[in-house]
Formats: C-alpha cells, sequence, structure tokens
C-alpha cells in the first residue's frame, strides 16, 4: 500500500500526542480503577447534567478533530488514530443524546480485574503510538 508522506508526517503528528496520553491515562486508571469503578464516583459525575454534557461536547470535538484532520486508514498505526476519533466521536454523541443509557452501561462495569487488563492494553497501544510517532524513522520513498 502505497503511503503519501504528508499522511505519514500526520500520523506521526497525531501518534505523539495521542500516544503519551492514553500511556498516561491507561496507567493511572489502571492503579485508581476501584476509586474510579466506584458507583459513588460514577454516580456523582452523572448527576450534574452540565459535567456530562461537557464531557460529551468535549469527546465530540476531540473526535470531529481527529476524523476532520486524520482519515487515513493506510497503516496500522494510521487506521488506530481514526478508528480512536470515530469512537470518540460515538462516545460524545451518546453522552450528549442518551446520558441515562450510557451511565447504565458505565455503572454494569464493575469487573476491576477486566478493567485493569482494558487498560493495560490500551498502555500497550499507547506506548506503540508514542514509539511510532516519537521514534520510528519514515518510511523510505519508493
Amino acid at each position: 500500500m502505497n503511503v503519501v508522506p504528508a499522511d505519514e508526517a500526520r500520523t506521526r503528528a497525531f501518534a505523539r500526542v495521542i500516544g503519551p496520553f492514553v500511556t498516561i491515562v491507561a496507567i493511572i486508571a489502571a492503579v485508581r480503577m476501584p476509586e474510579i469503578t466506584a458507583t459513588p464516583f460514577l454516580s456523582t459525575f452523572f448527576e450534574n447534567p452540565v459535567t456530562v454534557w461537557i464531557t460529551g461536547a468535549m469527546l465530540l470535538l476531540l473526535g470531529l478533530i481527529i476524523i476532520g484532520q486524520h482519515q487515513s486508514w493506510s497503516s496500522a498505526a494510521a487506521a488506530l488514530i481514526s478508528l480512536l476519533g470515530w469512537i470518540l466521536v460515538i462516545r460524545g454523541v451518546a453522552l450528549l443524546t442518551v446520558p441515562q443509557l450510557y451511565e447504565r452501561f458505565a455503572l454494569a462495569l464493575t469487573n476491576v480485574t477486566g478493567l485493569r487488563i482494558g487498560s493495560g492494553l490500551m498502555a500497550l497501544i499507547g506506548i506503540w503510538l508514542s514509539y511510532v510517532g516519537w521514534f520510528s524513522s519514515p518510511a523510505a520513498k519508493s
């Protein structure tokens, strides 16, 4: 598959930001998992509709920025970044339109071990994206 140099540069730029962010957040989430998944924590978040709305709007905005600036599926890293953009859009729209359904789903996720494994996988993805963004060399020109 031919990769356009501008697309590769854009993927590396997004990976430089998204990789460290995902790594840091996933590691902190894994460490603080019992506190984060506790019903009082989630209930308190969903009690304030303004907080839910602002969070949904920010997720939607960030997802649209990724989709608008990085709609590339030419490599594994590019596809992962584009997929992340779409996931953020879906989550943002869900929080804006059906917050009660989103809350029920979040409250159903109480398996701390499973969530820690998921956080560990996200941390590995973040480390890989960080590597792609900061340390891998650009592909040779054909």
